[in-house]
């Protein structure tokens, strides 16, 4: 029962980690600077998953892949759970 409920968690943990990404890279097309609040929690809440990722990446011009590769690997880990 504990495993489960573990598992169950962090399914959830991962699911909502998932949803704040794909929110801040819905709101860089509306609000790019961030000066709305859901904006500035949607920055401040990723920031810590996509810097990391972001370094790595060569850079591409005007597009940021960092986002899509974080959506990526949290979507294979939420299915390998």
């Amino acid at each position: 029962m504990g495993l489960s409920f573990l598992l169950t968690f962090i399914q959830f943990l991962l699911i909502v980690l998932w949803a704040l990404v794909l929110g801040r890279m819905l709101m860089s097309w509306v609000d790019p600077t961030g000066r709305n609040r859901v904006s500035a929690f949607l920055v401040q809440a990723t920031e810590p998953m996509l810097a990391p990722v972001r370094r790595l990446l060569p850079r591409t011009g005007m597009i940021d892949w960092s986002g899509f590769i974080v959506l990526i690997v949290l979507g294979f880990l939420w299915r390998a759970l």
